[in-house]
């Protein structure tokens, strides 16, 4: 039997064939990976932080050279700053849960029987009659890494198998903080002495980035470009403001 043969009100779910484990899920982007995440994050961020910068130098002086070296000195920064944050933050967190599922195992094989009753209560309360329930329970606990996979996905919420790479995270935070960062850099690297170049770049780049990110959420691309422009420009119009003061008693 074909899925095109029994459709998705068929009377009989038994007979709905069993997809492949390995597919499941397929249509959805990565969600969990140790790369989406601190990609999104360092590309907007790096935009942001070396644009307000950028202005906030541009404030205080009306030569490029040290806004040119401080826009520089921000991208190697923060690049720098976010992958060893990025690092330290996953490999921490994949640390916890790698402690987290020896526990589990330990539990499991001191108190197997109570571990079942366990299981068993967490399928009840999603749902499963009770019976039902412990005989699933039992039949995982027959294979002892099994049951450590079930407990450790239903009891912490980890795929132990799925665990995010620090390394992974790091290059991709690092990568992506750099080429948000060039943006607002790139008029001045050109020669280009006036704010205007650099300005327009950054809002177009803050307004894409910010509707791109909405390509794997539920908001629409507007909402998600105009939220970025605005919170970036009020970053970057406030950084301005500090520096032309800081500047002017500078002077």
């Amino acid at each position: 039997m074909t899925e095109a043969s029994m459709p998705d009100g068929a009377a009989d779910p038994a007979a709905y064939p069993l997809p492949d484990p390995d597919t499941i899920g397929d249509e959805h982007p990565d969600v969990t990976g140790g790369w989406l995440r601190p990609s999104v994050f360092g590309a907007s961020d790096g935009l942001v932080s070396n644009f307000a910068l950028i202005m906030g130098m541009a404030g205080g002086t009306s030569d490029p050279t040290p806004v040119i070296i401080a826009g520089f000195a921000g991208l190697a920064a923060g690049a720098f700053s976010m992958a060893v944050g990025e690092y330290t933050s996953v490999a921490s967190q994949v640390e916890f849960a790698r402690a987290q599922v020896k526990r589990e195992r330990r539990e499991i094989l001191r108190h197997d029987l109570r571990e079942q009753a366990e299981l068993a209560s967490m399928f009840v309360a999603k749902g499963v009659e009770e019976d039902v329930a412990r005989e699933v329970a039992q039949q995982i606990h027959s294979d002892p890494d099994n049951a450590v996979r079930v407990h450790a996905r239903e009891e912490l919420g980890v795929d132990i198998a799925d665990l995010p790479s620090p390394m992974l995270a790091a290059v991709s935070s690092f990568l992506s903080f750099a080429v948000g960062a060039l943006i607002p850099l790139l008029p001045l690297i050109l020669g280009i002495t006036s704010l205007a170049p650099t300005i327009a770049v950054s809002l177009l780049a803050l307004f894409g980035t910010g509707a791109l990110v909405t390509a794997i959420t539920d908001r629409p691309w507007w909402y998600g470009g105009l939220r970025q422009l605005v919170l970036g420009s009020a970053a970057a119009g406030l950084t301005f403001l500090i520096g032309s003061l800081v500047g002017g008693v500078a002077a």
